[in-house]
């Protein structure tokens, strides 16, 4: 179906010249001679530290544990609250309340529009 294009895009399909060839610029692996025999890490131990002198791992909190540290913080910030409230509640200043049980009224509860009948007790 080329073969019917235009010149123009026919152009377009046309090969590349082929990549030149270049030497390598080092030997292959294969091919490489080396000054010392392969090893293990034997020569490095020496330079890690010895676990004797590290310290011990730390040990992470758990879901549980956190959720029932929070809980016992929560609890004792509360406690806390509830003390210093105390500390500055001086009851002794309420002027207006007496401590005369003779004195205590009740409020009843009234219904928003209230009828004769359930007026007439009071």
């Amino acid at each position: 179906m080329t073969q019917f294009l235009p010149p123009n895009l026919l152009a377009l399909f046309a090969p590349r010249d082929p990549i030149p060839y270049l030497p390598p610029l080092e030997k292959l692996p294969h091919e490489k001679h080396h000054n010392q025999p392969y090893c293990g890490i034997a020569p490095y131990i020496r330079e890690f530290e010895d676990p004797r002198d590290a310290p011990p791992p730390t040990r992470a909190e758990t879901r549980e544990e956190r959720m029932e540290r929070k809980r016992r913080e929560k609890i004792e910030r509360r406690q806390q609250e509830v003390e210093t409230e105390l500390k500055m509640c001086k009851p002794l200043s309420f002027s207006h309340i007496s401590s005369s049980k003779g004195t205590l009224t009740t409020i009843p509860t009234l219904r928003v529009t209230p009828s004769r009948r359930s007026l007439w007790p009071e």
